[in-house]
């Protein structure tokens, strides 16, 4: 497929679904390449792609097959929200990443509208106390609901940060191939399922391709992606593919180790538990002894 235009990938996509007026919807403003016509009543595949492909650019392009399954009418993945950063470029167009819905909202507001958005999480809290069977007005209840309104707000301060201002001018031109790792920098962030914290350190390295980055802006990158509502597998993705996307090297990786008080505090209950995820790209992901002696570096192997 890969010897296709976009043109020809259009003109084989019509001829075979011609006698079916199936119509695919375009994902990021293109046509995907065309497939094998489904059966009336199809049986979807939901196992994952493997994730030793050859290339970072052969596993996005699965990853947007796997993501275009979710589309189709009538399937179990039907109801499956599509995974923002196999859909959505590392970097918009003003600099933000991965944006919420409401990021640009929230980072334009007025002083005044930022007032009023703090009232409204207050309230809600308030709410939420007295269904809990307390008093909000108690001594010691009384302008909770308005520290917590200013706690959510710092917590997920990354929504408003943007890449530009978080790099500024901190990328250098520099004559080094050599593996390049910042390990053990702390991180704080809410897990998006049951709104608790999950905490633990991360590990970045990389290979330059003539670049290099300024060191504490893998630490700034790592605090922006982080102080958002994540899940820890997202959130290894999102640091791997920024810097991939900053500085075009030779390879990406990233490793994080947290707990998670989702688990810690409730549910299972298991307080020596860790989880511990990663994202491998370029010659990360494509050699066994350049992944190893990161992994031995830090100290996981």
């Amino acid at each position: 497929m890969s010897g296709f235009d976009d043109d020809e990938r259009i003109n084989a996509f019509e001829k075979r679904h011609d006698s079916t007026n199936t119509i695919r919807p375009e994902v990021n403003g293109r046509v995907p390449a065309p497939h094998q016509p489904q059966p009336q009543h199809p049986t979807v595949n939901t196992s994952l792609p493997s994730t030793r492909s050859s290339s970072v650019s052969s596993s996005r392009s699965k990853l947007s097959q796997y993501s275009y399954l979710g589309q189709q009418e009538g399937t179990p993945l039907n109801t499956r929200v599509a995974s923002p950063y196999t859909l959505n470029p590392p970097i918009d167009f003003d600099g933000l990443s991965w944006p919420s819905v409401g990021a640009r909202a929230r980072l334009e507001q007025t002083e005044e509208e930022a007032k009023a958005r703090e009232g409204r999480i207050a309230d809600a809290v308030k709410t939420i106390l007295t269904e809990l069977g307390e008093d909000p007005n108690r001594e010691g209840l009384l302008e909770t609901p308005e520290r917590y309104a200013r706690a959510m707000l710092f917590f997920t301060k990354g929504y408003e940060d943007n890449v530009k201002d978080v790099i500024k001018r901190a990328v250098f031109e520099e004559d080094h191939d050599e593996m390049v790792i910042v390990r053990d920098i702390e991180i704080f962030s809410l897990c998006e399922h049951h709104l608790v914290p999950f905490f633990g350190k991360i590990h970045i390295g990389y290979i330059p391709n003539s670049r290099v980055l300024g060191l504490s802006k893998l630490a700034r990158l790592a605090e922006m992606f982080s102080r958002r509502l994540q899940v820890q597998e997202r959130l290894t993705k999102q640091v791997a593919m920024a810097l991939w996307e900053i500085l075009e090297p030779q390879g990406v990786a990233v490793v994080i180790e947290a707990s998670h008080m989702c688990m810690v505090s409730r549910g299972v209950q298991k307080s020596g538990s860790s989880t511990l995820t990663s994202c491998m790209l370029g010659r990360f992901r494509d050699a066994q002894k350049t992944r190893d002696e990161f992994l031995t570096l830090i100290g996981k192997r």
